[in-house]
């Protein structure tokens, strides 16, 4: 049977003159951390991209539909975005914020303008890990309350702070960490006690969350953070209704609400711009990062003026955040999601995707569970569909098949057992059949 055909693309890549993937595999192991972890039994090198593709050193060309850990939101080397750069670079390469300078300002009105309600006022810094870091300090500082609730199997970061957010314990190390953070019941539709069927499993997670804060608290919280959809934890939405009522909830103790977009902010999820849409709510306080400036450095807090103004009670500071050069590629962002209609594409190929997905499933019983909006989807493997038993060595084997098939894709949920799909938001519909096809001959040689 002939292998699946990616899609025509007028691009030629330059030759690579480089050192080879052996010597860089050895310099790795000598001179970089050993924490340092790789896909796949026989690593890929990456040398060059180009809009959804990728390619190896030997000019072999990838579908990437994981999108450099879904921090590729227009596209690799985005034309537009590397000029914007490039003009940046020549003028101005840095200046740090006891200094004006015009790009930060421009950026944080087309950002501010780009979030519903009051959420005005724009903090840059260099990641997503900063950000939930600085979202948790003003909450404290703002609130004047300690304790915070995450979500179980949520990730937030590396940092001290955003791993005791994180509930991942292949994330965590054996330090004290988490101080005065707790954990509320996961809103997962497929493996909770409550299904997406259930009318009700949207108030029943939220019941819970009251629950750890009369209980596990003073009553009193500063903040609740959660994932529009979790992202490492393997793309879970949540059930209708379910932050709506927590956020009620939470406000009620005092609390400020957080929403972290890392991953599900710009337009991924299709309908809305922003991922939190659509649970209906308006978040306190907004952070970003990956896709903000398409691999750029750039991540941000967006809150409101009151809120904001907490931190002016002494001096706060990030050398690096509001860089120039990320800035302008921040702001070409925005400009080519709207101009080349991203979100759009995602919504549209996204519905297209999940329903290859579904088709799928019903053909392989590997596949228990396809979830997901836009183009952040997640597909749960098994080894059996009644006892929901994970699938983790099924999904390393589905992966590795794909890779060599042409198609590159992500690993997420606590078990590692379910692919990760979030492809930059220029996917054509050519690729959308050429990965399922890829996924459906991987499946199926299993």
């Amino acid at each position: 049977m002939a292998a699946p055909q990616l899609p025509p693309y007028e691009h030629e890549p330059r030759p690579y003159h480089g050192p080879t993937l052996d010597e860089v595999l050895a310099l790795r192991r000598e001179f970089l951390s050993p924490a340092l972890l790789t896909y796949y039994q026989d690593p890929i090198m990456i040398v060059q991209g180009s809009k959804q593709y990728v390619y190896d050193e030997k000019g072999r060309r990838y579908l990437d539909v994981f999108g450099g850990i879904v921090s590729i939101s227009v596209g690799h080397c985005h034309p537009y975005v590397l000029q914007k750069a490039r003009e940046q670079m020549e003028v101005l390469q840095h200046a740090t914020t006891i200094y004006l300078h015009p790009v930060i300002a421009e950026y944080g009105r087309e950002l501010a303008a780009k979030m519903p309600g009051s959420l005005k006022v724009c903090y840059f810094v260099n990641s997503g890990s900063e950000a939930n870091d600085l979202a948790l300090l003003l909450a404290r500082v703002y609130t004047g309350n300690y304790d915070a609730i995450a979500l179980r199997n949520a990730y937030h970061g590396g940092v001290a702070s955003s791993l005791g957010l994180t509930a991942h314990s292949t994330w965590k190390y054996n330090i004290p960490h988490g101080f005065g953070i707790h954990h509320a019941l996961n809103p997962d539709p497929y493996r909770g006690p409550w299904p997406r069927e259930d009318p009700q499993a949207g108030a029943r997670y939220a019941a819970d969350v009251k629950n750890l804060i009369d209980f596990a608290t003073p009553g009193r919280v500063a903040a609740f953070f959660a994932e529009s959809i979790q992202g490492v934890g393997g793309a879970v939405v949540y059930p209708d209704g379910y932050l709506a009522r927590v956020y009620e909830t939470v406000r009620q103790a005092g609390g400020v609400c957080i929403a972290d977009e890392v991953q599900t902010g710009f337009g991924r999820t299709g309908r809305p711009y922003w991922g939190f849409e659509n649970q209906g709510v308006i978040p306190d306080i907004v952070t970003l990062a990956k896709g903000i400036g398409n691999g750029a450095p750039l991540a941000a807090v967006v809150t409101t003026k009151k809120i904001a103004a907490a931190l002016t009670r002494r001096h706060h500071f990030n050398t690096f955040g509001g860089n120039p050069v990320s800035c302008a590629m921040g702001r070409a962002v925005l400009e080519i999601i709207d101009r080349e209609h991203l979100q759009q594409n995602s919504l549209e190929l996204g519905e297209v995707f999940r329903k290859g997905l579904q088709e799928l499933q019903s053909r392989h019983t590997l596949i228990g569970d396809v979830r997901g909006l836009g183009l952040m989807l997640g597909v749960e493997l098994v080894q059996d569909r009644e006892t929901k038993a994970p699938g983790p060595e099924e999904c390393a084997r589905v992966m590795e098949r794909a890779k060599e098939l042409g198609l590159l894709v992500g690993r997420g949920g606590f078990y590692g057992n379910v692919l990760r799909i979030k492809p930059p938001m220029c996917l054509s519909r050519a690729d959308v059949d050429f990965a399922l096809e890829v996924l459906d001959r991987a499946l199926g040689e299993g």
